[in-house]
């Protein structure tokens, strides 16, 4: 950015510079303006020297074009002046001139775009590249490798400036990668995005150059980052909240609200104002950490000292507040070792697919001995990685035989997190890493230090602490000197690497190891400072805390079937079958699917027990408890006879996370550590202690039921000794443990045996067919039986069932094309040809709802079955048409009993129904019809496959996805149909069908969901055409609503949607087909759909006071195959900081194809427009916000 006269020049830098803290980029104008003056800033030596060494990855380029025979390359010369308007003016028309002399490439195009007289634009593109077809192609050239969403932007504005010119442009863009690879992008998934930040940017310009003096700190106005050297210097100046040692900026809007501003307010305010909504134990630890600092402050300015005490050499006041927390850390041992990752979450390789992105890579293991010995492994890709976990498993492994009581020591959850999900992800070492998770090997000492020690520091990351530790080895500022530089100066090490540079290379990655070996160092000092400390001031030592046993029964163990899979998988690859390769690599992982979703579910759980309450308490499924509003309702009880456990009822008050999903059932109850420490137990085992949400009051209030083993008379120390620790309330509950999948582990364990019993062959069934993606085999080896039109899709069905040879059939139902009726009338019509039939999904209602449609389909309700869920009692299905089957196992002598009599029959259930030998034989069934299979995991349609010859998958991967908690070394946790689908919007033709013709949607609502989720192939049947609404036009709305700080709850959003349902109250609605005519909208014809529970909750009581308390209202799962004349949809949060779950959650085209799609008649969509001032770290992320965008301005 630069002024020219009194015009203002921009560059695609700006845009980024602008979505990263907009605070800075008009405080860059200010100076540009003379309304102030800059920040000093250190010149970045590694950007200049990456700037460098990119200018020699595109003169290498540009050299390899000239080299092919017949290429016509023209290179513009770099302007001597970039400043200089005639130059670029000249340069900008000789560009111009090139792409009309129709030049195969034009290196350092130039663009100076003098369209706005009060801003231009200056641009130089690396390459535009002529196509066959005549259009030209932006490219960029970039060293890293992967592509950036900054460069991203970069291109767009470039085919932006082409189209402006009248060039012929081709609709997709190219970057071309350090490595030699290109990253090509379509330019709808990055326009919309692009113009977005090029209008905001333009608008915050003009806004402020309107405007004199400048910008104020805490403008509401405009983002601020809070963290960049701009920011820095206003947040010191205004003694600003972010001083506060993990302040957040979501928190930190929340006490400005309550009229806590500075660092100097919150120090103060021992209780917390009205206003100000931070949860209670974060309150009063923020409050805690900023009366300390500013204490410290004080005191360092009577001394006349710097007023920052962490920075350079000063050592921060601290007070050490739990010495006992120290006496948890394992006694010192000879064995000891202090490690630590270096690793960049923005590389990005493909996966063996070619197909699926793989992000992140660990570049550098490192640590020290307890002689400070530095030992390390670097990998410089993910093949590399696998092998550098391996190598230093295996020293763990000897190390610890040589030395039992080893510890490994690190600080912060980056190490445990990657030791798992690396391990999992390349099917590494898991069992290794899970052995030294659950015997307590890894010791974070972040938590320790969170738990015993308060820093006057503004952060307790490790560089901030080592003042207190360091001495003399205090780090410099010179080299690398943090996360941030390592990752920056790696990618210029691979860099200079890639362009032949390698004693440069090496140079700098020495850097980054002496930077690794500092950190391990560091490590060390601050475990033994620790100790010395809690030892001088309370005698406490480490190691007397009491023994905590490993935690065996958690312990992941690799089935031995995975490795024989496995190598299968490599045999594969040798002859160059991929598609072999990567079906056995998905049986491989199948094997250890439930144990690696567990294994996730479990970890993330102890980790909680061990870290700062404060840390994991806002976060979602997490309810914090409120104690003071809290009440015992029913106290302890001892067992009665037959009884071993005592029970009581709680009632607690207290909030849960946003985000969160509030429903009765299993929780884990939190207590704190020192309930666990009164009554003798390791709160990592105390999972014996049971706590059940029996139900959640209107008040947000929660019953929970609690029980507790070992407390009878006549147990050690007596019952009285047992419970008395446990009189305390609960500080949180967390989410409950997984469900039991043996039946699931058991079925797919026998389906591996028998494919790793063929040596390389597969066996002839659905689910080897499934992995592999080979088209429905039929046993005359035809094609599918081809769909005439809508209305014959039972016929084409039918026909390709009764041919198929054990395999399966995909359906892809978008939403209102009949996936449902075609379901049920395909069985009925197979059940009368003795077809023995089961349905199953992941929902007990998906499946009710089959069944009912079966019995409406013309079969007997007697040959229509469903064992009632465990929780539930005889009379459970009065309601519904089929037979209610009740009993022990009942479904095996439900089948037996049509089968004697030659009859079909239909069982219906979920996936613990057909694995269960007891209920369903292996191979019993005809056919398995796996209803909303896009939400169904292919390792689970693996399991449930063993019970049939036949499975029909029938569902849409564009609605809701499958849910995964594992990290999983092949993507067998994608969706049955999303695999078969291949990320293809529409199901390809040759694996089944896509029902293109909605029954519920008038065309108008079809045109925006068809091209947000169906690559425009979906249209309305013309039935719909039928329908009409007096007084309100069909399609689809999007209604912008401005608000601020709202998470998951918008009383502006609530508030619309009650004008919304008043609006259309009323209003005259005819449907032909339903018997409706002139017939006036009631409550029920209106659905309202928002993500959050807690938005659910505040819309249903804003439309009961109202009277309208009849409305339905709920999160998308709940109508999932429901339908209205008006849906109305509420995304509530308004920015993307305060959405709990991020954008990808909030904008998912999946959700929001769900809840658009319930609408008959008309879709109104409510959103906050600050949802969209938000730059996606990731291009999948640009796309998915391109497609909101482009869904809420109505383009195609």
């Amino acid at each position: 950015m630069y002024l020219l006269n009194d015009a203002l020049v921009t560059s695609a830098s700006d845009l980024k510079l602008a979505s990263e803290c907009e605070f800075a980029l008009l405080r860059t104008l200010d100076v540009k303006l003379g309304r102030a003056v800059a920040v000093e800033v250190e010149a970045d030596a590694m950007l200049e020297r990456a700037a460098r060494l990119g200018d020699r990855h595109e003169e290498r380029i540009v050299e390899a074009l000239r080299d092919e025979p017949g290429s016509d390359v023209v290179a513009l010369p770099r302007p001597e002046n970039a400043r200089d308007a005639d130059e670029l003016r000249r340069l900008a028309v000789q560009t111009l001139e090139a792409l009309h002399s129709g030049a195969g490439f034009v290196y350092q195009a130039v663009f100076f775009d003098e369209s706005d007289p009060e801003l231009l634009f200056v641009g130089f593109a690396d390459f535009l590249a002529r196509q066959p077809d005549g259009r030209y192609r932006v490219q960029d050239s970039k060293l890293a490798r992967s592509a950036k969403v900054t460069a991203l932007l970069q291109l767009a504005a470039y085919h932006e400036q082409l189209r402006r010119l009248g060039v012929p442009v081709d609709d997709e863009v190219e970057l071309i990668l350090g490595d030699g690879r290109s990253s090509i992008h379509h330019i709808d998934d990055i326009r919309p995005v692009f113009e977005l930040r090029r209008e905001r940017l333009h608008g915050i310009i003009r806004e402020h150059r309107a405007e004199p003096g400048a910008v104020d700190w805490g403008d509401a106005r405009y983002a601020a980052d809070g963290r960049c050297e701009v920011c820095a210097a206003e947040v010191d100046a205004h003694r600003d909240l972010f001083l506060v040692a993990g302040m957040r900026a979501t928190q930190r809007a929340k006490l400005r609200a309550g009229g806590l501003t500075t660092i100097d307010d919150l120090a103060r305010a021992a209780e917390q104002p009205e206003g100000s909504t931070v949860p209670a134990a974060t309150y009063r630890a923020l409050h805690e950490q900023a009366a300390l600092q500013v204490s410290a402050m004080a005191a360092e300015a009577l001394a006349g000292e710097s007023s920052d005490a962490a920075t350079a050499h000063a050592v921060p006041a601290f007070r050490m507040f739990a010495p006992q927390i120290i006496a948890d850390l394992p006694a010192p041992d000879p064995g000891d070792i202090y490690f630590d990752f270096e690793g960049d979450p923005l590389h990005q390789e493909l996966a063996a697919d070619g197909v699926t992105s793989l992000w992140g890579l660990d570049y550098l293991f490192g640590y020290i001995d307890d002689a400070e010995q530095f030992t390390s492994y670097l990998a410089h890709d993910l093949a590399a990685e696998a092998v550098a976990l391996r190598a230093f498993l295996d020293d763990v492994k000897l190390r610890r035989q040589a030395n039992p009581g080893m510890h490994i020591y690190h600080y912060a959850s980056y190490e445990r997190t990657h030791l798992a999900s690396i391990a999992a992800r390349h099917g590494v070492g898991e069992a290794d890493v899970d052995e030294l998770l659950s015997a307590g090997v890894l010791v974070d000492l972040y938590p320790v230090v969170k738990r015993s020690i308060r820093v006057a520091s503004r952060s307790y990351s490790i560089k901030k602490l080592e003042p207190l530790y360091m001495g003399d080895e205090l780090r410099t500022q010179d080299g690398v000197t943090n996360a941030a530089d390592s990752v920056i100066q790696y990618a210029v090490s691979r860099q200079a690497a890639q362009l032949g540079d390698l004693e440069e290379a090496q140079r700098i990655l020495d850097d980054i190891i002496d930077y690794n070996r500092y950190d391990c160092v560091s490590t060390r000092r601050l475990r033994d400072w620790l100790i010395e400390v809690a030892r001088a001031e309370a005698g406490v030592e480490p190691g007397t805390g009491g023994e905590r046993a490993p935690d065996a029964e958690r312990t992941f163990r690799l089935d031995p079937l995975t490795p024989a899979l496995l190598a299968r998988a490599e045999r594969r690859v040798a002859v160059h079958d991929a598609d072999g390769a990567a079906a056995n690599r998905l049986a491989a992982a199948a094997i250890d699917y439930h144990r690696r979703e567990d294994k996730s579910f479990w970890w993330a759980h102890f980790e909680r027990l061990e870290s700062d309450a404060i840390d994991w308490m806002g976060t979602r499924d997490v309810f914090e408890v409120d104690a003071a509003l809290s009440t015992v309702e029913q106290d302890w009880t001892e067992p009665g006879p037959g009884q071993r456990a005592s029970r009581r009822r709680v009632r607690l008050r207290g909030a849960w996370a946003p985000g969160s999903s509030a429903r009765p059932g299993r929780v884990f109850a939190i207590y704190r550590p020192a309930v666990y420490a009164k009554a003798g137990r390791d709160p990592r085992h105390a999972l014996d202690h049971g706590a059940t949400i029996e139900e959640i009051g209107d008040d947000g209030s929660v019953l929970l039921a609690e029980t507790l083993p070992g407390a009878a008379p006549g147990a050690p120390g007596g019952p009285g000794a047992d419970i008395e620790p446990w009189n305390a309330l609960p500080i949180a509950l967390t989410p409950g443990p997984p469900p039991m999948t043996e039946g699931h582990r058991a079925a797919i364990e026998e389906w591996g045996a028998r494919v790793d019993a063929l040596g390389d062959g597969w066996p002839l069934d659905p689910a080897s067919d499934i992995l592999l993606r080979r088209a429905p085999r039929l046993r005359d080896g035809a094609a599918l039986e081809p769909m005439r039109d809508a209305d014959d899709g039972v016929r084409a069905v039918v026909a390709s069932l009764r041919r198929m040879d054990d395999s399966y059939l995909a359906v892809q139902g978008p939403p209102g094309t009949g996936k449902t009726y075609l379901a049920a009338h395909v069985i009925a019509e197979l059940v009368a040809q003795g077809w023995m039939i089961g349905v199953v999904a992941q929902s007990h209602r998906v499946v009710e709802n089959v069944l009912d449609g079966v019995v409406r389909a013309g079969c007997a309700p007697a040959q229509v079955g469903k064992g009632i869920p465990s929780s539930e009692g005889a009379g459970y299905y009065d309601d519904h048409a089929f037979t209610e089957l009740s009993g022990s196992n009942p479904q095996a002598a439900f089948l037996a009993r049509h089968r004697d009599a030659g009859r079909g029959a239909v069982i219906g259930g979920t996936g613990w129904d057909f694995v269960n030998t007891k209920r369903v034989g292996r191979r019993e069934l005809d056919l398995l019809v796996i209803d909303e299979a896009g939400q169904f995991s292919l390792a689970n349609t693996i399991a449930v496959a063993q019970a049939a010859h036949r499975i029909l998958l029938l569902g849409d991967p564009q609605q809701l996805p499958q849910v995964s908690q594992g990290v999983h070394p092949a993507p067998i946790d994608a969706s049955a149909l999303g695999a078969i689908s291949a990320g293809h919007e529409v199901l390809p033709a040759e694996y089944g069908y896509f029902l293109a013709a909605s029954r519920r949607m008038d065309a108008a609502v079809t045109r925006p969901v068809s091209r947000l989720a169906y690559a425009g192939e979906l249209r309305s049947h013309p039935s719909t055409a039928r329908r009409h609404l007096e007084g309100a036009p069909p399609g689809f709305e999007a209604i912008p609503l401005a608000h601020t700080g709202n998470a998951t709850a918008s009383l502006e959003e609530a508030q619309e949607v009650l004008a919304q349902v008043r609006a259309h109250l009323g209003l005259r609605w005819t449907d032909e087909d339903a018997g409706r005519a002139d017939d006036p909208l009631t409550e029920s014809d209106l659905i309202v759909v928002a993500p959050y529970n807690a938005q659910v909750e505040l819309i249903h009581e804003t439309l009961a006071a109202a009277g309208l308390e009849r409305v339905r209202v709920g999160t998308v799962d709940r109508f999932q195959g429901q339908e209205a004349v008006v849906a109305i949809v509420s995304l509530a949060a308004s920015s993307p900081d305060d959405a709990p779950r991020g954008l990808d959650f909030l904008l998912s085209r999946n959700r929001l194809n769900v809840a658009i799609s319930r609408a008959q008649w008309a879709a109104r969509l409510i959103y906050s427009p600050r949802l969209l001032d938000h730059l996606p770290w990731k291009p999948d992320g640009v796309a998915e916000l391109s497609r909101f965008v482009r869904l809420v301005r109505g383009e195609s």
